[in-house]
């Protein structure tokens, strides 16, 4: 009897009933993916997160995307899975083609590009043994549409392997070739089919209750303000929204610097990956939340420093 008390105690009857079938998901299906993807959430952040599946046309059970969650806000981040699973809805789909490249293989593989620098074509001889991956492509077919072919050296995912050296990495310390395929598969997929208005809109982290928007991956937007929208039209001074967006802005630019991130490619590419900005020029709340995002990846990047630096010699 006792267990039994333990056990109803773990799981509140009402915290049941605050679940919500959402969509094609029953209370029994609700029930098993709240207790499995969605272990770490409130029932709030469960529901909402589950709503934003159904809006999306994404199915977590397939493991489309996942909620991660940061005190009262879930970034919800779309797989691999969840992106082809768009794709493959897309008028004229005609299949996606992930490869990577490796060692051993590297004499034989050419990519063709035209005038302007686009990759064409490629022509890839596999060997075995291939060795290690060291690099990655993705061709994304579509009817009536030029193929897109997104080609990668393992040197531009160096960042991601050592962010998340247990899903990037295998046992002999090689980039996970699953990994690198789902990745550069992505980019293919974003640029090939015109989901974006259906999956990005949705990537962003959520403060449940508030209906302040955090950031979501559309590409990059000038961090710098322009002058001309710092002034009032009447005194000609800085009103004091314009001052705490420049002030914000500012401190976007120490950001990276911290982060180590200096060129443009890079500022462009870290961007394009956390900063959301839905109108032509950031808001205060789009950029706050790009510097929450900046702090976490700050403080990751100092606690690894830390423990490199605790090493014996």
């Amino acid at each position: 009897m006792a267990n039994k008390s333990t056990q109803i105690q773990e799981v509140p009857e009402v915290n049941i009933h605050q679940l919500q079938a959402i969509g094609e998901f029953g209370l029994p299906e609700i029930m098993t993916m709240k207790e499995t993807l969605g272990k770490k959430l409130t029932i709030p952040q469960f529901n909402l997160f589950m709503y934003q599946m159904k809006r999306m046309g994404l199915d977590p059970s397939l493991k489309h995307a996942f909620p991660i969650p940061y005190g009262e806000t879930i970034d919800i981040r779309i797989a691999y899975e969840g992106y082809h699973a768009k794709a493959q809805e897309s008028e004229g789909y005609e299949g996606v083609y992930n490869q990577v490249i490796c060692e051993n293989e590297t004499d034989d593989f050419e990519a063709e590009t035209d005038d302007e620098g686009i990759i064409v074509s490629v022509k890839h001889k596999i060997k075995f043994p291939r060795g290690k991956a060291v690099g990655a492509y993705s061709i994304a077919k579509r009817e009536g549409k030029k193929n897109v072919i997104i080609l990668m050296d393992a040197s531009e995912v160096q960042k991601w392997v050592k962010k998340n050296p247990n899903f990037w990495k295998l046992d002999d310390g090689s980039i996970d070739p699953d990994m690198f395929k789902k990745h550069v598969g992505i980019r293919a997929i974003k640029a090939q089919y015109d989901i974006a208005a259906v999956v990005e809109e949705s990537m962003e982290s959520m403060n449940v209750g508030s209906s302040i928007p955090a950031y979501e991956s559309t590409g990059r937007k000038d961090v710098t303000p322009a002058p001309e929208k710092l002034k009032s039209p009447d005194t000609g001074q800085e009103d004091e929204s314009a001052a705490r967006i420049k002030a914000l802005k500012a401190q976007v630019k120490t950001n990276y610097k911290k982060l180590g991130i200096s060129s443009p490619e890079a500022i462009d590419e870290h961007a394009g990956e956390f900063f959301k900005v839905r109108g032509n020029s950031p808001t205060e709340a789009e950029i706050k939340a790009y510097l929450k995002i900046m702090e976490m990846q700050i403080q990751e990047k100092q606690a690894a420093d830390q423990a490199t630096d605790s090493l014996p010699e």
